[in-house]
């Protein structure tokens, strides 16, 4: 499990899409879960959940698009 103290999308989207599966936990924002390479979306989600996959998964789509 790694741990972010901070909320930067980019740098989590570049872990997510390198490990491919796993768990991370992000401060503020709670823990989440990776598979294939895309964030998942927690069991008990509200909108800052939501928010954070849509973000974190839009990224790993820009990083693979180079």
């Amino acid at each position: 499990m790694r741990m972010f103290k901070r909320y930067v999308p980019t740098l989590i989207a570049k872990h997510v899409s390198r490990l491919f599966s796993g768990r991370i936990y992000i401060d503020g924002r709670g823990g989440y879960e990776f598979d294939k390479g895309m964030l998942l979306v927690p069991v008990k989600a509200q909108q800052r959940h939501f928010q954070t996959v849509n973000e974190i998964n839009r990224e790993i789509k820009r990083l693979r698009e180079f």
